[in-house]
């Protein structure tokens, strides 16, 4: 049986800055076997196609805390793939982050973005504080940061965060977090470019350089299109809705139609000088890997 290496402690900044297009994928940890078995498989599929990293999710309040950490080591020691573990505030002492981030950096992995997270159960419901824990996301990009050589992201909201009064408040906290130590952003997902393009402006005119990411789900089924603006906040594109309302009876029809859509949206960015593209898989990889394809971003394996 052959035998794994692990990798070498990639940064994601590294791999993100290239002379060519990238893209990178997002998983969430297990549930089950069925589950491990499946996201082995989306993972066997798309490693092939070179991925600048693979990120995996962090549950509300940290309740796939272990699983993220199993996870996301195996893919650093299991795989050719540069991994970013995910880390959440909500319901965590400082002591406990501490602790998930010696864990993290014990397994080799020395990429994690860093957010505040949403409460649990609700993820509009009001937020607060773990009375031994922190209160926002610069926070503890700067608790990382301390913690050793790690190379942080953070979250970015083109329409701004649900719970930010107004853009400005939004953009002002997206700079903190970049000035406590951020090293590039990932953005929440949406359907049409320009919120992202004016914020990658905005941030421009703020003095602000580090990389934007776009977040891309594959626009698939017509939960995903009704569920998406709850999730984001990310205002459906006008027209989206009617160019689909033809296929909403066929799930096959709709998500050929769907995956162009997605397609032009990424072409679009790409278009605008977008160097990365982030894309939220839901452990399915599919489509993830079309959109590679036809967008050119894959490399492909030397034959043999």
């Amino acid at each position: 049986m052959t035998t794994r290496t692990a990798q070498p402690r990639t940064s994601v900044i590294d791999r993100i800055d290239t002379d060519r297009p990238v893209f990178s994928v997002e998983f969430f940890p297990p549930t089950d076997e069925q589950g491990e078995a499946e996201l082995w498989k989306a993972i066997r599929r798309l490693e092939p196609l070179d991925p600048a990293f693979v990120s995996v999710t962090y549950g509300a309040g940290g309740s796939s805390r272990d699983r993220t950490i199993r996870t996301t080591a195996r893919i650093a020691t299991d795989t050719t793939l540069v991994a970013m573990a995910h880390l959440t505030a909500v319901s965590h002492s400082v002591e406990e982050l501490r602790h998930v981030i010696g864990s993290y950096a014990a397994a080799g992995i020395r990429n994690v973005l860093a957010v505040r997270g949403d409460p649990p159960g609700d993820p509009l419901g009001e937020w607060v504080a773990h009375p031994e824990g922190l209160t926002y996301a610069d926070d503890l990009v700067r608790l990382v940061k301390r913690s050793g050589s790690f190379c942080v992201g953070v979250a970015a909201f083109p329409y701004g965060h649900p719970r930010s009064v107004d853009l400005d408040s939004d953009l002002q906290r997206l700079l903190a977090k970049i000035r406590a130590g951020a090293d590039f952003a990932i953005t929440q997902l949406f359907w049409e470019p320009d919120g992202f393009l004016r914020l990658r402006d905005r941030l421009a005119a703020a003095g602000c350089e580090v990389p934007l990411l776009p977040g891309i789900m594959p626009l698939l089924s017509v939960k995903t299109l009704r569920r998406g603006p709850e999730l984001s906040g990310a205002p459906l594109p006008p027209g989206l809705a009617e160019r689909l309302e033809p296929y909403a009876g066929d799930p096959v029809a709709f998500r050929a139609a769907g995956l162009d859509l997605t397609e032009e949206l990424c072409r679009k960015l790409l278009g605008e000088g977008v160097r990365g593209l982030h894309f939220y898989t839901l452990n399915r990889s599919l489509a993830t890997a079309e959109l590679v394809e036809r967008l050119g971003l894959a490399r492909r394996p030397v034959a043999s």
